[in-house]
């Protein structure tokens, strides 16, 4: 069982800058997982915000976060991060972290095995 950890939510003002970061507890190796950052709103579907695949060379962003956000990881700390940037009103909404087995970067949720318990990101205006 793979058990992941976001952290680093919180309260920001529109135009600042928040950094997530989800990390595998106990014996996991996130190297061969693709990862995915997913998001929802009250009321909202979840959706993709970014993903990234077992070796960090392909990436997916969704619209909504080009030029703003962006997904890295370090296989050697066992964790995925997600550096956001010009915040906006519409970017709150329940952070969660996702891990995807077979190494793969999909965008559909549907394609992921594990899921963090989600961290609170608020942007205020």
């Amino acid at each position: 069982q793979v058990q992941l950890v976001e952290s680093g939510g919180g309260l920001v003002q529109a135009g600042g800058s928040l950094r997530l970061s989800c990390a595998a507890s106990g014996r996991t190796l996130l190297r061969t997982y693709g990862l995915g950052w997913f998001r929802q709103a009250p009321g909202k579907e979840r959706e993709c915000v970014a993903t990234i695949d077992w070796s960090g060379g392909r990436t997916y962003y969704a619209d909504s976060a080009k030029g703003r956000f962006t997904i890295s990881r370090d296989n050697a700390k066992n964790t995925v991060y997600l550096q956001m940037n010009s915040l906006k009103p519409e970017d709150t909404a329940v952070y969660y972290c996702a891990a995807d087995r077979t190494g793969r970067y999909s965008a559909n949720y549907l394609g992921y095995d594990y899921w963090g318990q989600g961290t609170q990101v608020t942007v205020s205006s």
